[in-house]
């Protein structure tokens, strides 16, 4: 019961980060003006990574109840780190080096962010399989 939770809780967080990379985050730069765009993917990030840190440590917890330090728990658990540092480092400077005009440091910041998440849809595809 608490492994299969855990394995729904996956399959729901590797959807919205699917559903937001290809589908919001695209569908928003192309509808928007850049200053529109910009308040909105600001706005919404925090909540995206909120929601997916949350997500991703009570599925950690139910995969570390069910089956202790599993690779299940440790993938789990990493993808969930990596939510909180992209949410409360990654993304403060990522917004201070493009409201700096810092474009060099924005892009390096903005391309890890960008790694980070697709080692996050990896761990997740893993979990799954």
């Amino acid at each position: 019961m608490l492994g299969q939770s855990a394995l729904y809780l996956t399959a729901v967080i590797l959807g919205a980060m699917i559903f937001f990379s290809f589908v919001v985050a695209p569908t928003t730069f192309k509808l928007l003006d850049e200053e529109n765009s910009r308040k909105f993917i600001r706005g919404i990030f925090p909540f995206y990574y909120l929601l997916n840190l949350t997500l991703s440590f009570v599925a950690s917890i139910l995969f570390f109840l069910n089956q202790n330090l599993s690779i299940e728990f440790l993938l789990m658990a990493s993808v969930s780190v990596l939510f909180a540092i992209s949410n409360f480092i990654l993304m403060p400077m990522i917004n201070k080096f493009r409201d700096n005009d810092e474009d060099k440091k924005f892009k390096i910041s903005h391309l890890i962010s960008v790694i980070i998440n697709f080692i996050q849809l990896i761990f997740l595809v893993i979990i799954l399989l």
